[in-house]
């Protein structure tokens, strides 16, 4: 074991090394790593909190963990190369070595859910942060009413985890339906926005618990569909997206009103930020 793999276990605010074990290309920009830490055990985690990955000599940004929390043997990222980080850390080859640190941050309430109705609804990339929520639940599922998987991308070739979606929606009891922006000859599913999938699916609005993320307009337009369609404010959860970068509340870059997303969030309830969520500049 070296010092640094050594002082890195005694301080969490230090980015210990993992192991690239695997690769997965989702789309074009986007890549599934599974990482196996180099000294030490995998620490648990909690659908929907992120951990801070660190490309060495470059950069460290935010990721949410996308793998299933019953796996003790390994943490699974998806990350989208969309800068200089994101991109070393997309491009890492299986067997190299990345910085970890984590996991922050506030989670879903998939076992508090038992009992109700479940929609999980995403966009874009934002399956990647509900996919271990999926996991946790379809793991439980005599546990829910309904449970419905609502997913949009920009373009067929943008969406994620197909062979996962089919196999989900192959599953009793388990409702998905997908749609993209814009078709191409090879789509002949739906078209449109997500908020457009509420109506086409059946739960009870008053007995359902709401999971969403992905863009801020797509939160914005499906919190506000499913509060019309009488889902309590109190149980809609969105999953915000801030330039975090100390992970603890204390550089501020996260900031959204009297929350720091990092460490009060990110997923925060629908009532308590609604508000906020109305104002452009915050």
């Amino acid at each position: 074991m070296s010092a640094a793999a050594d002082t890195a276990l005694l301080d969490p605010m230090l980015p210990a090394p993992w192991r690239v074990r695997a690769v997965r290309r989702e789309t074009a920009d986007v890549a599934t790593l599974d990482l196996v830490p180099l000294v030490g055990e995998v620490p648990r985690f909690a659908p929907g909190q992120f951990n801070m990955i660190y490309a060495y000599g470059i950069g460290e940004v935010p990721i949410s963990v996308s793998g299933d929390p019953a796996d003790p043997t390994q943490i699974t990222h998806t990350v989208r190369a969309v800068g200089a980080v994101s991109r070393a850390i997309a491009d890492a080859a299986p067997g190299s070595v990345l910085g970890l640190r984590g996991p922050f941050g506030s989670a879903w309430p998939v076992a508090a859910a038992a009992g109700h109705d479940l929609l999980i609804i995403a966009g874009g990339l934002g399956l990647a942060p509900l996919r271990p929520a999926i996991y946790q639940a379809l793991a439980a599922s005599e546990h829910f009413g309904r449970i419905a998987i609502l997913y949009g991308g920009r373009a067929p070739a943008e969406l994620l985890f197909r062979d996962e979606l089919a196999a989900w929606g192959a599953r009793a009891g388990i409702t998905v339906a997908v749609t993209v922006d814009h078709a191409d000859p090879t789509w002949h599913g739906h078209v449109g926005v997500v908020p457009a999938l509420i109506d086409e699916i059946s739960f009870t609005p008053a007995n359902t618990v709401a999971l969403l993320c992905g863009p801020e307009v797509m939160l914005r337009f499906t919190a506000a569909a499913l509060e019309g369609a009488g889902v309590a404010a109190e149980r809609i959860y969105l999953s915000m997206e801030r330039n975090m970068k100390c992970a603890i509340g204390l550089c501020g870059h996260c900031q959204f009103g009297a929350d720091f997303v990092c460490r009060d969030g990110p997923v925060l309830r629908y009532d308590r930020i609604a508000p906020r969520l109305m104002v452009r500049e915050i």
